[in-house]
């Protein structure tokens, strides 16, 4: 059985979801790089850059476990990244169909949710897809 090349438009479509993608991805490069001096680890799973910030779980909670900026996923620790993989390949999807505007309709959905008196996180139509699809694929 031979491999197909993958045809011109596709490649062409991948990366202008990383272009469109790409303001995001920039920062969170910007917020990965400067985990590195503490002994961040950085790696590239399925073209998606995660860095886990320690190489341990943390003694402390912190406000999130892992986070999606474009084509970067930061988490807390390896094993993290690892449980969260679908989850946050979603929020990468959802990067590369919003673009520069995921990160402002992330927040103006939280917000709004809020507003109408439920949960910004849990009740936020980009967090319900990421657990609904992400369950689904684990």
């Amino acid at each position: 059985m031979s491999r197909r090349r993958p045809r011109p438009a596709g490649r062409l479509g991948r990366w202008a979801r990383w272009l469109w993608a790409s303001p995001n991805t920039l920062i969170g490069l910007a917020l990965g790089l400067l985990l590195l001096p503490f002994g961040a680890r950085l790696r590239i799973v399925d073209g998606v850059i995660e860095i886990a910030a320690r190489r341990a779980p943390p003694r402390r909670r912190w406000p999130f476990t892992a986070i999606t900026f474009g084509h970067v996923v930061i988490g807390t620790h390896a094993q993290e990244l690892q449980r969260l993989r679908a989850h946050e390949r979603v929020h990468v999807r959802q990067c590369e169909r919003w673009g520069p505007l995921f990160l402002p309709a992330y927040l103006l959905a939280g917000a709004w949710q809020w507003v109408c008196g439920r949960d910004a996180y849990w009740d936020n139509p980009f967090e319900v897809e990421a657990r609904k699809v992400g369950e689904q694929e684990v």
